[in-house]
Parts: C-alpha cells; sequence; structure tokens
C-alpha cells in the first residue's frame, strides 16, 4: 500500500461562503493535531472532509491531499485501501464474540502475528480503569473499555496511517496516554477537542469558527508550560476518580 509522508488540507469555504482564511495545511507522520472551536463551528465537519477524502464534493469545497497528489478513485472508495481510522466518542460492539476472537480476525486480516493480540489487551488495559480480559464478550464491554480497546488495535495491528479522533476527553479512558500511543506509532492523529490538556498537547491546533477555518495556532513554550501544570492536575482528577470507582473514600484527599 501506498505510504504517506504528507496529508494536506487544501481549505475551501464556511458556512457563509466566504473564503477559509487559511490557505493549506500540511501535515507529516508523528504529529498531533488539534481541531478546536465552539459548539457548530464545523469541527466535526472537517474531520469528516478528511475520512471522506474529499476533493471539492463536500459543502465545504475542501481538498485532501496524499503527499501532494489527489487521492486515486479507489484509495477514497474501496474500504480494503482505506487508510484512514476514527475513533469516535460513542463506539460499542454489536458482533457476538470475544475479544480474542475479534483481535485475531482483524489481525489475520492484516497479515499480523497472532502474538499482537495480547500485547493489544495489554496496552488497552493501560488506558481505561476496567480490565478487559480475552474471553470478555465484545457486546459487554463498556464505552471506556470499547474505546480502550480500538485506541490499542489501532496503534498495534491497524496500517492506517491517519487517525481521526472524536473528543476523546468523554471517552472514559485515560486520554494522555492515548495521544502518545498513537502518536509514538508514527501515525498522523488529527483530535477534536474541548479539552485544554488535550488542545495543548497538540503540536499545532486548528481554529474553527461558522464552519471554516479560521487560524492554525502553534503550540508555544508558555503554553507548554501550562499544559504541564495541567497534566499534573488531571493526573490528580483521574487518582480521585480511580479511588471512587473501586468504592474508596477520598476525605483526605489534599488539593494538589
Amino acid at each position: 500500500m501506498q505510504d504517506i509522508h504528507e496529508l494536506t488540507i487544501i481549505c475551501g469555504i464556511d458556512k457563509s461562503g466566504a473564503k477559509e482564511d487559511v490557505e493549506k495545511i500540511r501535515i507529516c507522520p508523528g504529529e498531533i493535531i488539534g481541531i478546536v472551536g465552539p459548539t457548530g463551528s464545523g469541527k466535526s465537519t472537517l474531520i469528516c472532509d478528511i475520512e471522506q477524502l474529499s476533493q471539492g464534493d463536500t459543502p465545504t469545497r475542501r481538498k485532501i491531499l496524499i503527499n501532494g497528489e489527489a487521492p486515486g478513485r479507489d484509495i477514497r472508495t474501496d474500504p480494503r485501501k482505506k487508510r484512514i481510522a476514527q475513533l469516535s466518542q460513542n463506539m460499542h460492539f454489536l458482533a457476538d464474540m470475544t475479544v480474542e476472537e475479534f483481535l485475531r480476525m482483524h489481525a489475520k486480516s492484516r497479515n499480523r502475528n497472532f502474538d499482537t493480540v495480547e500485547r493489544v489487551i495489554d496496552i488497552a488495559n493501560t488506558l481505561t480503569g476496567e480490565s478487559i480480559q480475552p474471553g470478555h464478550q465484545l457486546t459487554i464491554l463498556s464505552g471506556g473499555q470499547s474505546r480502550a480497546l480500538m485506541a490499542a488495535d489501532i496503534a498495534v495491528i491497524s496500517d492506517s496511517p491517519i487517525v481521526l479522533i472524536d473528543e476523546i476527553e468523554n471517552a472514559g479512558i485515560k486520554k494522555q496516554e492515548a495521544l502518545k500511543l498513537l502518536a509514538a506509532e508514527g501515525k498522523i492523529v488529527l483530535v477534536v477537542t474541548h479539552d485544554p490538556v488535550l488542545a495543548l498537547m497538540t503540536k499545532r491546533r486548528i481554529v474553527m469558527r461558522n464552519g471554516g477555518i479560521r487560524q492554525v495556532i502553534t503550540t508555544t513554550p508558555g503554553e507548554m508550560n501550562v499544559c504541564n501544570e495541567l497534566v499534573r492536575l488531571d493526573n490528580y482528577m483521574m487518582s480521585l476518580r480511580d479511588t471512587i470507582r473501586q468504592g474508596g473514600l477520598v476525605e483526605q484527599a489534599v488539593v494538589v
């Protein structure tokens, strides 16, 4: 399959038909790009344009290029050749099979060794506070378990070099670790978020308003320092959350 060295967004128009304020955005493997803006600003529409590899044939008239060129029709329409994975905020399995059966089936379809199955489950369990076992039925997994499993699956088994994530902060998993995991695998990661920790973890963030791209902000050193403080507070909140989940008391908790 074609290696992806660069994803390019050629900008189009906003909801009123005015040109977007940015001409094009180039993204390379290993980059995490945030997509931010108020509700209804067009964040999910941008994700959809990328997922469809639009060629000026959507209401936004955006074009998505792969390695500087328009993707072929087969890449756009054939699910077997599509190189984009999406992790949504609402994800539940319908297949009546175990976690191990599902992962073995996916590994086989991707020509991966079955030893990757254990690795996927181990990684998924670092992202969720609820343990996932190989024999668990997919249909009984919680939303957080499902998204943790799919994040690990995308990182280890899937060969999709582009990952689109929609509001992972609502997924009930360890969001920072999930983003770092995917970026470490050399994937292009675009994440729609309202969360300041995730937004400041990204190298750049695309600011949306009225359905259009208004600007692209590069995270500054000062923002990185703020992010480090927010991560410390976020980890503290996560530890309290885990304590409560396990039925513990937090009477002695001290605000850090």
